[in-house]
């Protein structure tokens, strides 16, 4: 028998069983096994707190080295950034902070507007019908997170497929291949790379030079990540760079167009964009389950007794759902003060968060702007949704354009 959270009925719209776990208690069990017992976090205030608290480890290498597995996990998948804990994570992280600053991440916006409308023009082009996540959501962000590393753009449709499979609820055997064709490519990208030399001077965005060289030069001049960090590094910036954002902008989307009052507000004025952006993210978050934490000594959590060695999942999605924080929490209410974890909170909070914001806001005026009559291809009810426990969002939206405003034709 399949766990509720690996259920058709989980993955189109999870809120009623993590309503239904959070009425039993904020921090509730949901497994046990001969490791320990498996806890789900759903309350918002305890999410806060597990998300920042050092006790909760996310050092899988840890956690598994002692433990049997039939897992065959690429180690830069398995071992990334997200699964370390300080000093790693702080010394990794420090790597890739400066390419998402807010001051880096605003020269990037003229860059993803042009993709944002290239998009749309070639949607517009072709007319009727369209899916909006494989025609927009999906190749946005790749773009955006391919030009930043320096990704040839005939292997991002490969990266991109690669890294959806490594999130296939109830198919080990599909995530453990993806993770080692990702690997190896990242692996082969960055050979290829460190081949074509390049000065070590300036920056990512400068001219010739990308992210990826970058880690590149602090890992060969520097030698302050080794080579498995690099690749890993550069494995998690691909995945993580592009994935939310494509929930986002899907499950965004979907949203607006079941509330026609608010989207004619953002089309008429834009400046609401940004806010509407946030309370996308609380309503229908990407993220359903954050990745794995273990408690590395015994600790209270909401009540709960968590025994060294436990594994402990934080729920956004159910978190940014909470009665106990947000009034209504059903409701999408662009008015609401913001306050949601779907980027996470403490030291693991998104370092993409800022790219992810803009190209959110972006992707969402272009929409609006240009597809003023945007409507739904399919009732709700037939939509399709990924077969994910972490991740929440649609394999694909079909949409119908409707009539182009003229004055983008003229």
């Amino acid at each position: 028998m399949s766990h509720p959270m690996e259920s058709p009925e989980f993955f189109r719209d999870p809120y009623p069983l993590l309503a239904a776990l959070r009425e039993r208690g904020a921090v509730q069990q949901v497994r046990s096994g001969p490791h320990g017992a498996t806890w789900l976090v759903t309350g918002w205030a305890e999410a806060r707190t597990a998300l920042a608290d050092a006790r909760l480890s996310k050092d899988t290498t840890r956690y598994f080295a002692d433990k049997p597995s039939k897992r065959n996990l690429a180690p830069a998948v398995s071992a990334t950034m997200l699964a370390t804990d300080p000093p790693d994570h702080t010394r990794l992280r420090r790597l890739a902070v400066k390419a998402f600053t807010p001051a880096a991440v605003a020269r990037l916006e003229p860059r993803v507007a042009e993709i944002a409308d290239g998009l749309l023009e070639r949607m517009a082009a072709r007319g009727g019908t369209a899916d909006l996540v494989e025609d927009f959501a999906v190749p946005l962000p790749i773009e955006v997170i391919g030009d930043l590393l320096g990704v040839p753009r005939e292997d991002r449709t490969a990266l991109r497929r690669w890294s959806n499979d490594l999130f296939a609820a109830g198919a080990p055997d599909t995530i453990d291949a993806a993770s080692h064709a990702i690997s190896d490519y990242m692996t082969d990208l960055i050979a290829a790379k460190r081949a074509a030399g390049g000065s070590s001077a300036g920056g990512a965005g400068a001219p010739g030079r990308d992210l990826l060289t970058d880690l590149i030069a602090a890992r060969d001049e520097g030698d302050r990540l080794s080579e498995a960090e690099l690749v890993s590094l550069a494995v998690l910036l691909v995945v993580a760079g592009h994935e939310t954002t494509t929930n986002l902008i899907g499950n965004g989307t979907l949203a607006l167009l079941q509330d026609d009052a608010l989207r004619t507000r953002l089309r008429q004025d834009p400046s609401l964009i940004p806010d509407a952006v946030e309370e996308l993210l609380r309503y229908d978050s990407p993220i359903a389950t954050a990745t794995f934490r273990y408690a590395a000594e015994p600790l209270t959590l909401g009540g709960a007794g968590i025994a060294a060695g436990d594994v402990v999942l934080v729920s956004p999605g159910a978190a940014n759902r909470d009665p106990a924080r947000f009034t209504d929490p059903d409701t999408l209410d662009t008015g609401r003060s913001t306050g949601h974890l779907s980027f996470g909170h403490g030291p693991h909070h998104c370092l993409g968060a800022p790219l992810a914001r803009l190209e959110g806001r972006i992707a969402f005026q272009a929409l609006l702007t240009r597809f003023p009559d945007l409507r739904l291809a399919v009732p709700p009810a037939e939509l399709q949704w990924r077969h994910t426990r972490l991740m929440h969002g649609l394999a694909h939206l079909p949409v119908t354009c409707g009539a182009v405003p003229s004055t983008e034709v003229a």
